[in-house]
């Protein structure tokens, strides 16, 4: 358990309330210090693998905690930007058209919860998925449009010739994106679910 590969994906869970804290205080420095704990806890979902493989340190308690402490840092920071308004206000302040604004966070959330009722099955069925290069894009740009949408109130101090709707689009279009990566990787996940259940899927 004391492994670096495990130390990475414990300090990514610990820094999540920190991040929560950080984000709803007022004050540009509160914000840039949840951007950078976000960063931060992000960064280490990337390093922690790379230990793993690098020091052959891969153990059965980081399998299990990894995507837990992923689908918690992730599903936080939506929440928390759902509940601040960062993608209600722009959705509301685009008719019905922008309601659509809030889907891709659904499809993520609801992504990780059906996710993890497939891994639990598969895993019990003795069922390996291996990770993807597409699911380990889903999750890098889940988390760089994530990271934008949180920079939001301070966008136009980091990026001043950028009008705030063009970033806003932006970053909202890389979630988009991450958002249906998170279907096609989700489905993989089902797939397999079903290959196990009923043999090969056509």
């Amino acid at each position: 358990m004391l492994a670096l590969p495990n130390i990475l994906t414990i300090l990514r869970i610990v820094l999540v309330p920190v991040f929560a804290l950080a984000f709803v205080l007022p004050g540009e420095a509160a914000r840039l210090t949840a951007f950078a704990v976000f960063c931060i806890a992000g960064l280490s979902d990337a390093l922690d693998g790379l230990a793993a493989r690098k020091l052959n340190a891969g153990s059965d308690f980081g399998r299990m905690l990894d995507p837990i402490a992923d689908k918690i840092l992730v599903a936080v920071a939506l929440m928390m930007l759902v509940a601040e308004g960062s993608i209600r206000e722009f959705s509301l302040n685009y008719g019905v058209r922008g309601l659509l604004k809030l889907v891709p966070a659904l499809i993520i959330l609801s992504r990780e919860i059906l996710v993890s009722g497939l891994r639990e099955f598969l895993a019990g069925a003795k069922v390996s998925v291996p990770v993807t290069v597409f699911a380990k894009f889903k999750t890098a740009l889940q988390m760089i449009a994530i990271g934008a949408m949180i920079l939001t109130p301070l966008a136009d101090r980091f990026f001043p010739g950028v009008p705030a709707v063009s970033y806003n689009a932006f970053a909202y279009g890389m979630l988009w994106v991450a958002a249906a990566l998170t279907v096609y990787t989700g489905a993989v996940y089902f797939r397999a679910g079903l290959q196990h259940l009923h043999g090969p899927v056509p």
